[in-house]
């Protein structure tokens, strides 16, 4: 996934789409950035290939989408089966939410990343504490 791999537009496009989120998918990345999930890493708008994915873990190998109503006609759903074979041929698991069950049940959302992602009953790697800015 380094920068020579990916055309320029692409990249561009990727930058963009950063800038623009849906409420669903802020709050999802509130979850996910910074190592906040089970210390994954995930990075967000990632190309990948010819596609540009919502959230990805490369250490796990796992791609979180969030979906909006327009996924659900048929000209998207042919569009994302054959962007999900692209993936999963290129050794990617995906994890397809609704933006509903997103705001509605984050947790539950969380939960199912987290086992997707081999993590569940792990323990939580503990963090040093904050330092003061000022002493």
């Amino acid at each position: 996934m380094g920068h020579d791999l990916v055309p320029s537009r692409q990249r561009r496009n990727a930058k963009s789409m950063r800038r623009v989120m849906t409420d669903a998918e802020l709050k999802l990345w509130n979850e996910l950035r910074a190592h906040r999930l089970m210390e994954m890493s995930f990075r967000r708008q990632v190309p990948i290939g010819p596609y540009i994915v919502d959230f990805a873990c490369s250490a796990h190998r796992l791609i979180v989408e969030v979906d909006g109503s327009q996924h659900a006609d048929a000209e998207h759903l042919q569009y994302d089966e054959a962007r999900s074979v692209y993936l999963k041929a290129s050794g990617w698991t995906i994890l397809r939410f609704w933006n509903d069950d997103v705001i509605r049940d984050i947790d539950n959302v969380c939960q199912h990343i987290v086992i997707e992602a081999g993590l569940a009953g792990a323990e939580v790697p503990a963090r040093e504490p904050a330092r003061e800015a000022f002493p």
